[in-house]
C-alpha cells in the first residue's frame, strides 16, 4: 500500500512560530512528511505501514496542539 495524503484540523495554533514548532515535530516522526502546515491545518503525506492517525495526534499533542478533525 502506498503513501496517503490526509488533512488534519489543528487547534491551538495562532502564529508562524506555532507552524514552525509543529512542522519540526512532525518531520521528526518517521513515516510523516509535512506537505503544508499553516495555522489551524496540516496537510501530511503518511506511510500507513509506519504511522496511523493516532501517531499523528500524539505528535501534534507533543507540539502543544490538538487534532480536532481529519479528512
Amino acid at each position: 500500500m502506498g503513501d496517503i495524503e490526509k488533512t488534519f484540523a489543528i487547534d491551538g495554533m495562532s502564529c508562524g512560530g506555532c507552524v514552525n514548532s509543529l512542522t519540526r515535530v512532525l518531520k521528526a516522526v518517521p513515516g510523516i512528511e509535512p506537505l503544508k502546515v499553516e495555522v489551524g491545518r496540516a496537510v501530511l503525506r503518511l506511510d500507513p505501514a509506519r504511522v496511523s492517525s493516532d501517531t499523528v495526534k500524539a505528535a501534534v499533542e507533543r507540539a502543544g496542539f490538538s487534532v480536532i478533525g481529519e479528512q
